[in-house]
């Protein structure tokens, strides 16, 4: 048992690397695949704690430009300005998820069902998105104001709901509001690194009575197959949409939305 909980636990760290940053709910896929392989985690925490090792992929990845950014901090405006609309975007969700984490993790993230139709729902949602005739006016992600990083932040605040992809939130509401493919997924890219040490610090917190030394063992297992594929996700994405756009991730979703609720139909 210990050794298919943690072949479970690398599976589900590999999905953890692969979706994090890709619109398609990485929450949403972790927990339908824990749920079908039968994985049992106190509060869902293995959801949320195995993002550290995504967090490191897409801080290995951005290290050069993170650190270029740190170094003009005093000298740049625009280095200034990009930190704090980044840190203004990230408020929404810090805010809500604070409060509203007891209901978030014991009611939504108990609910497969919900999740399919999310995944559905959004699906349709990024297509319809992503084949508008849509005219950019931001194409740098360290050009937009913080005026408008606010309000991706606050669509961000969508992916409390396990299914509707933080990245897909932040990356449906930046091209509404004007920016272009390649740039929207790069913001959503510098977004999840406040926004994914905030949640992995809260549930460690929250749970910090509950985790054994079992469950660190499959958190470690399940964070270094996340550091891996995240790497590979990371640094292909932007080129990627860049190309394609975003209607394969609704594909996607609509696929694993549809035979996840027949999987739920046949086998509960």
């Amino acid at each position: 048992m210990a050794d298919q909980s943690i072949v479970s636990a690398l599976i589900l760290g590999l999905i953890e690397g692969l979706t994090e940053f890709i619109p398609v709910s990485s929450t949403a896929h972790v927990v339908l695949a824990g749920h079908f392989l039968g994985f049992e985690s106190p509060g869902n925490a293995f959801a949320v704690l195995v993002q550290l090792g995504a967090i490191l992929a897409i801080l290995a990845v951005y290290a050069a430009k993170l650190i270029q950014i740190a170094v003009t901090l005093p000298s740049s405006p625009r280095s200034r300005r990009f930190v704090f609309s980044i840190l203004l975007a990230f408020l929404p969700a810090a805010v809500i998820g604070a409060l509203a984490h007891g209901f978030i993790k014991s009611v939504l993230f108990e609910t497969p069902a919900l999740i399919c139709v999310v995944l559905i729902v959004g699906g349709v949602i990024l297509y319809a998105i992503d084949k508008l005739p849509l005219a950019p006016r931001y194409r740098d992600a360290m050009d937009y104001p913080p005026s408008l990083a606010f309000k991706i932040g606050l669509c961000q605040c969508l992916a409390m709901i396990p299914g509707t992809s933080r990245s897909g939130a932040t990356i449906a509401g930046a091209l509404l509001m004007g920016t272009d493919k390649r740039s929207a997924a790069e913001f959503s890219f510098f977004l999840a690194m406040p926004t994914m040490v905030g949640a992995f610090a809260l549930d460690l917190y929250k749970n910090r009575d509950a985790l054994s030394s079992d469950d660190v063992l499959l958190i470690a297992v399940g964070f270094a197959a996340a550091f891996v594929s995240g790497l590979f996700v990371v640094r292909s994405l932007l080129d990627f949409v860049s190309r394609r756009g975003f209607a394969p991730f609704a594909f996607w979703r609509i696929a694993i939305g549809t035979l996840g609720l027949i999987a739920l139909w046949l086998y509960g």
